[in-house]
């Protein structure tokens, strides 16, 4: 699961969460479908988005619904899922993104894609899935070559970006991908009118992406030495937040552009959740109950236990960063938090410790693989994550959120 839109059950209600796991799922079973089971690993918060926006455009039928099978990554649950264009649309864009992200590991080199035969393996299953988002994206009529061109121009601007580089001409490539993504919604559901609205919401979505991804990676990529885009433009945080808040208002204003049969879901995720993506990222904090959990260093989505998606939670973990606060607990400027623009005394806190290493990329799918087959990610009471080594809840363990939040929506 990869993605900067990470819904808490706080501020979701039962339908609307209900609805946004049906595209979630649909994603998937989208991948399974067209494109076989390997390519279910691609599955991300931010692709269904795509299903989303076709759908809200999208006048209602009896077929945009199915009940999937058990499965164990919901409890052996079943569940409806979203169906469709809008969802094969979101798999082919996936598998074609997440070609490119294998690509750039294996050009950095990145853990066991350093050796040649795994990384010869890597780059076959990257070109297939580039092969097989572009032959969903055809029968779409999408032109999946859009995202591809994009992206390979994206090492081009890197590796000739320097101090005074404006941040916005790295961050162009994937703006233009997600503006084609996203003004392609518009054809799917028969309304061109939206395309441009869209595309539009697309690229500050496109922005905001790849700013929070340069965030939040900016002290993991000064340890390892890899390259990032605001330490290597010399951007500061404070000009990326600005640019950040800037897309936030720039979306809001595109989606009043466009029209929707019923944009409860879609308003909710890209005018609010985004909101949220952004504090979380630069550590502040945007719900009530969130600002209480990170004074009290625990976990940043409030309860017991954790879980953003309630009792359910998919995915076998309570909070998509592990246990307790992604910033290491505290407040902004708090010991063993993220410091402040100000907290530069000459004692700064001591170092917090260590997160474990990362697996690399076929390491962590073995281990996803063996914790499926063993039904770990819904029974275990705790397991190590395929990825990131943190400590995680099976899904089945019970969670007692409550109904603590109060987000202030103004809508």
């Amino acid at each position: 699961m990869f993605g900067i839109v990470r819904p808490c059950s706080h501020r979701l209600s039962e339908g609307l969460k209900t609805e946004w796991m049906a595209h979630l799922c649909g994603l998937c079973l989208a991948l399974r479908s067209d494109h076989g089971q390997l390519s279910r690993i691609v599955t991300n918060y931010d692709g269904l988005i795509v299903s989303v926006l076709t759908e809200a455009q999208a006048e209602r039928s009896t077929g945009w619904r199915r009940t999937a099978g058990p499965c164990p990554l919901r409890g052996m649950r079943t569940a409806p899922v979203a169906k469709g264009e809008g969802a094969r649309l979101a798999a082919a864009v996936s598998l074609v993104l997440a070609s490119a992200k294998v690509r750039d590991h294996v050009a950095d080199g990145d853990g066991v894609l350093k050796r040649r035969p795994v990384a010869l393996a890597a780059r076959r299953i990257a070109g297939g899935w580039d092969r097989a988002g572009a032959r969903t994206g055809a029968e779409l009529g999408f032109d999946t070559a859009l995202l591809v061109d994009a992206v390979d121009r994206q090492t081009g601007i890197e590796s000739l970006a320097g101090p005074g580089t404006p941040l916005l001409t790295v961050t162009e490539p994937t703006e233009t991908a997600t503006a084609a993504a996203f003004a392609h919604t518009a054809v799917l559901a028969g309304r061109p009118g939206n395309m441009a609205p869209l595309a539009e919401a697309g690229r500050l979505f496109g922005r905001l992406a790849h700013l929070l991804d340069a965030v939040e990676d900016q002290g993991a990529d000064a340890a390892s030495g890899a390259w990032n885009p605001l330490t290597a433009t010399g951007t500061s945080r404070a000009e990326a937040r600005r640019l950040a808040d800037d897309a936030l208002h720039g979306i809001r204003l595109a989606l009043r552009d466009a029209e929707f049969v019923d944009d409860k879901l879609a308003h909710v995720l890209l005018a609010h959740e985004l909101r949220t993506s952004v504090d979380r990222a630069f550590g502040t904090s945007s719900c009530s109950h969130e600002g209480q959990a990170n004074v009290q260093g625990g976990n940043p989505y409030g309860g017991q236990g954790g879980n953003p998606y309630g009792s359910n939670n998919p995915y076998g973990s309570g909070n998509p960063y592990g246990d307790g606060n992604p910033y290491g607990g505290g407040s902004p400027g708090a010991p063993g938090g993220p410091r402040g623009p100000r907290d530069l005394g000459p004692n700064p806190p001591s170092e917090p410790p260590r997160r474990p290493a990362r697996r690399g990329f076929w390491a962590g799918c073995a281990v996803a693989i063996g914790l499926c087959c063993t039904c770990k990610l819904c029974c275990a009471k705790e397991y190590e994550g395929p990825w990131s080594r943190k400590k995680r809840e099976g899904c089945c363990r019970d969670c007692d959120c409550g109904d603590c939040c109060d987000c202030g929506c103004d809508c």
